[in-house]
């Protein structure tokens, strides 16, 4: 597929929309497969609850990779215990040398861990202070670690209130780690443009992205939000750009897959949820709550439950993989527009 140059000609995702009959399959009892990492071989390492990843390899099936066994996730014995607690493979991304980094919702650190699975701790707070929810981890061109937490919170489900800001942003580099924004509600998935001159970042409770100008030293300002104020039901949580400049989102809850346009509109490219759990959701936001987790557990769509994560793949990038909270398979389709390379791409 020939790569769209950002925003040139009409928008390929004008008038289209996924059907989730034509959903391919990949992976099996996957557990919580939260972010998904693709390869240009093909090979996709998702986030998996029993303390690791999952590497799945086409036509040659899966492997476990675990930095140690931990067998708390069950969510027909105890959902809470198994969403809310122990170790949590999040958000993940490669180093130069290909080993995994991995955000840990669980433990509340950013971890490192080798392909074999030898996982040492990278970071587990900064300023002499516990770190907090870490949910997200991304590379730049330059080698550079950036870290979203989502909030200090505990558990995380009661920072699902558009009036709690305590999410930040940190930046590893040769200075070590720094806080370098904060004041977020729930702060989630971050990525860069194609120029790697904002960074976007989903904000889960205030149901938004705003964006950050990146300096030369890695510094972040001239906040602004970007596209509509509230995205609609369900809560932002996954985002990923194509080569046309689209921002794809997922809404977790809500189970839409969305995409802002340049120009700042929004698009329903997939709507998959539960209309009666979702109301009782915006019933609790409405009133200043946050939602109680046992409302939470009554929504969910089929084909992904608790849509969090969107990732392009395959070798054109015009493959799109979706990870799911409480999914145990992976759904991929085919894309009208390929993906923005990410920086491991071409690595």
């Amino acid at each position: 597929m020939t790569l769209i140059r950002m925003g040139k000609g009409p928008n390929p995702l004008h008038g289209w929309q996924f059907d989730p009959e034509k959903a391919r399959f990949v992976g099996h009892d996957l557990q919580r497969p939260e972010c998904i990492l693709a390869e240009r071989d093909g090979t996709l390492w998702a986030a998996d609850a029993r303390g690791g990843v999952m590497k799945i390899v086409p036509g040659q099936g899966q492997e476990l990779i675990l930095q140690s066994v931990e067998a708390h996730f069950d969510l027909q014995a105890d959902a809470a215990a198994s969403l809310l607690g122990g170790t949590l493979p999040n958000g993940l991304a490669f180093a130069p040398n290909g080993d995994i980094l991995i955000a840990n919702f669980g433990t509340d650190r950013l971890e490192r861990m080798t392909r074999e699975g030898k996982t040492r701790v990278l970071c587990d707070s900064i300023d002499g202070q516990p770190m907090g929810k870490v949910n997200f981890v991304l590379t730049d061109s330059r080698g550079r670690i950036w870290l979203t937490v989502s909030t200090r919170t505990n558990p995380w489900n009661d920072a699902l209130r558009p009036d709690l800001a305590d999410g930040y942003i940190a930046l590893m580099d040769e200075r070590g780690p720094r806080i370098v924004a904060d004041g977020f509600a729930f702060t989630n998935e971050i990525r860069f443009d194609e120029q790697e001159e904002w960074l976007y970042v989903a904000e889960t409770a205030r149901r938004r992205v705003t964006r950050l100008r990146v300096g030369a030293d890695g510094s972040l300002s001239g906040r602004e939000i970007y596209g509509p104020d509230s995205l609609g039901s369900g809560f932002i949580d996954g985002i990923a750009f194509d080569a046309y400049g689209n921002l794809w989102a997922t809404m977790i809850f809500a189970d839409r897959l969305i995409a802002i346009t340049p120009q700042g509109d929004v698009l329903t490219l997939l709507e998959d949820g539960n209309p009666e759990g979702l109301a009782r959701i915006e019933a609790a936001v409405a009133g200043g709550d946050a939602p109680p987790f046992d409302v939470l557990m009554k929504t969910g769509g089929k084909l992904c439950p608790w849509l969090a994560s969107v990732t392009f793949g395959g070798p054109n990038l015009d493959q799109v993989y979706l990870g799911g909270l409480r999914a145990n398979r992976i759904p991929v389709f085919a894309s009208p527009v390929a993906g923005l390379p990410m920086a491991h791409w071409n690595a």
